[in-house]
């Protein structure tokens, strides 16, 4: 129909006409309350933000001389982070000449890999950054 007459049949039903595909050949139009339209969208938008779920990520610091009480106290902590559903960075931070005993500080990721492995799984595995080692642990997806 020639856009006149849509533009005049859609004054007569109070509506607006709304041109839906512009790059067909000929372009493509609906007649349509387009406040409604645009309300009914920015509902749908809404909705689906609203089930959305912000991942956030904990971060638990551990030294490398870090107390076996210490220690279960972050490791219970980071449990509990995981369950909620939530990323946990494990840290552990070398001061000074600790630098040099590495791996005192990798065994102590690595203890903490084996007993959370019934909670998360390890996004990162353990790397140097500066004068951290750092691991990244995700919670399990629950089926």
């Amino acid at each position: 129909m020639p856009p006149e007459d849509a533009i005049r049949v859609a004054e007569e039903q109070g509506l607006d006409l709304v041109e839906v595909a512009p790059n067909g050949n000929p372009p493509v139009c609906r007649i349509m309350d387009y406040g409604k339209y645009l309300y009914q969208m920015k509902r749908k938008a809404h909705e689906a933000r609203k089930h959305q779920k912000s991942v956030t990520v904990k971060e638990v610091k551990f030294r490398p001389n870090t107390d076996e009480h210490d220690y279960e106290f972050k490791k219970n902590h980071i449990v509990r982070f995981l369950r909620q559903g939530d990323k946990v960075k494990a840290n552990v931070w070398f001061r000074g000449r600790e630098i040099v005993h590495k791996d005192i500080g990798r065994n102590l990721i690595e203890r903490l890999m084996e007993e959370l492995e019934d909670y998360g799984f390890v996004e990162n595995l353990p790397k140097m950054e500066g004068n951290n080692l750092v691991a990244i642990f995700a919670p399990k997806k629950e089926k």
